[in-house]
């Protein structure tokens, strides 16, 4: 007689065999070159478990030429990595049928860095410095940062992604990932800039969301759950376990990534909590809440980024997160 328990497992190990059988073709288009920040996507991939739910998922890096929100709004691919809630937003107020399925990270790794001594240990202390954006931040960011701080547009200078002008002169702050760029100015002058991390000063947005056509999540929910369940395994598996087999795909796919920015990338994201924190340690990675993002959607108001009455749960659902998958 077979025990409840262990028919259960027997029944999800068959399915798991299943659908290793019939490998089914995803593709997952990053917002950046590969890097630890994919590490998840990369470790699902190296270590077999989209295939073992199904799926050969083909990672398709970003970079500054590559606008995968517009293939994802065409159906040129089957999954985007979502930078902030400003773009599922974004989506939604120009009614292109996009939503967020998950929430890779439960923060932003936006930072402002500022060189130590130089009277820039708070947002607060920053304002009439002048600070590097792209002008990307200028639509997302920054008016929320004027709102919080009272920052000022005469405050911006164009962030050309190159530290010489930071470096250059020390009442000068640039933008940032908490992730990269500190690593980098470190490494160039044997100083640890200061580091302020948004995601820690109210900015709470989640980053690195996956985003799916709607009519792909109501056609197929099956698939879009086992990428997900997928991804959210390969994330613990990249931030617990052995991360070499992945590291040597992004390394692949990026020859100009490092082991050391890699190992950087990794502890930084560990220590921020970039991934793992605040509803993941009960509801599990890629986490999502209403309430979160109500709260970041009030904020964009009051910063006059969108305007009131949106109905912001149509730019996302719930359905394939919170279930303690990998946990």
């Amino acid at each position: 007689m077979i025990r409840t328990g262990m028919a259960a497992t027997l029944v999800a190990g068959a399915m798991v065999a299943s659908m290793a059988t019939a490998q089914e073709k995803v593709t997952f288009g990053t917002n950046w070159k590969a890097q630890a920040e994919h590490g998840g996507y990369y470790y699902a991939v190296a270590e077999g478990i989209y295939k073992k739910y199904g799926l050969d998922v083909t990672i398709r890096p970003g970079g500054p030429q590559v606008n995968h929100n517009q293939l994802i709004a065409a159906g040129k691919i089957d999954f985007n990595m979502g930078s902030s809630l400003n773009g599922a937003l974004n989506f939604l107020q120009n009614k292109i049928p996009v939503i967020t399925i998950a929430a890779v990270f439960q923060k932003d790794p936006q930072v402002l860095i500022c060189h130590a001594n130089a009277g820039a240990d708070k947002l607060s202390e920053l304002k009439g410095k002048t600070i590097l954006i792209s002008s990307g931040a200028r639509t997302t960011y920054w008016p929320w940062l004027k709102a919080a701080f009272g920052y000022t547009d005469d405050m911006i200078k164009p962030y050309t992604f190159n530290p010489g002008p930071f470096l250059a002169d020390k009442n000068v702050c640039q933008q940032g990932y908490v992730t990269s760029e500190p690593f980098k100015i470190a490494e160039l002058t044997n100083v640890a800039p200061v580091i302020h991390l948004l995601a820690d000063n109210g900015y709470d947005t989640y980053s690195t969301t996956i985003e799916v056509v709607r009519e792909v999540a109501e056609k197929k929910p099956d698939m879009v759950q086992r990428f997900v369940n997928g991804t959210i395994e390969g994330w613990y598996g990249y931030m617990y376990k052995d991360r070499a087999k992945a590291n040597a795909l992004i390394k692949t796919d990026n020859p100009e990534m490092t082991d050391a920015q890699l190992a950087f990338s990794h502890k930084e994201l560990l220590a921020r909590g970039i991934v793992d924190s605040g509803d993941t340690k009960t509801m599990g990675i890629g986490a999502m809440v209403d309430a979160r993002w109500d709260s970041f959607y009030k904020k964009m108001i009051g910063a006059g980024v969108f305007p009131a009455g949106m109905p912001i749960k149509e730019a996302y659902t719930l359905r394939f997160v919170n279930q303690k998958v990998g946990m």
